[in-house]
């Protein structure tokens, strides 16, 4: 977005969604505050949100996605657990696609989890792989999305 349209948008002049065609995006996470996020973030794009790790798989077997965001951890027991949980995570679902090279190849991948640790074991699985993927901590989101989609 140019600096007249940013100041069009901020003048309420311009719908942000003029600025772009609308997107396909997936979601693993189980914190409903930032599904709503997520939800207002890409009003007008189309929007999958799983908390599930089968589902989550079933979604990116069958759909075409522009950008994948990750969470780690998608149940309770695993906030601050010490041991960690791979098959129940979105660990298990780094590691699909680290297996799955036909898949989602053109997609965008972030993890977005609060959860370093376990944000910095996804990517690095998927970039053993061959797969573009980073960590960005949710409260860092708004900014690098913006970078990629502007409205």
């Amino acid at each position: 977005m140019g600096l007249i349209g940013r100041l069009l948008h901020k003048l309420g002049l311009a719908s942000p969604d003029s600025e772009r065609h609308p997107i396909s995006v997936f979601l693993l996470e189980d914190d409903q505050r930032r599904c709503e996020w997520f939800v207002k973030r890409f009003k007008g794009d189309h929007l999958d949100i799983v908390d599930d790790v089968s589902e989550a798989r079933e979604l990116l077997e069958t759909r075409s996605y522009d950008s994948i965001f990750l969470d780690h951890d998608l149940i309770p027991e695993h906030y601050g657990a010490t041991e960690s949980d791979d098959e129940r995570t979105g660990y298990a679902i780094a590691s699909f696609l680290a297996g799955r090279p036909d898949l989602q190849r053109s997609a965008t991948i972030m993890v977005h989890s609060f959860n370093a640790d376990g944000a910095m074991r996804m990517v690095e699985e998927l970039r053993r792989a061959g797969r573009q993927a980073e960590y960005i901590p949710f409260h860092f989101l708004e900014d690098r999305i913006r970078n990629f989609w502007p409205r």
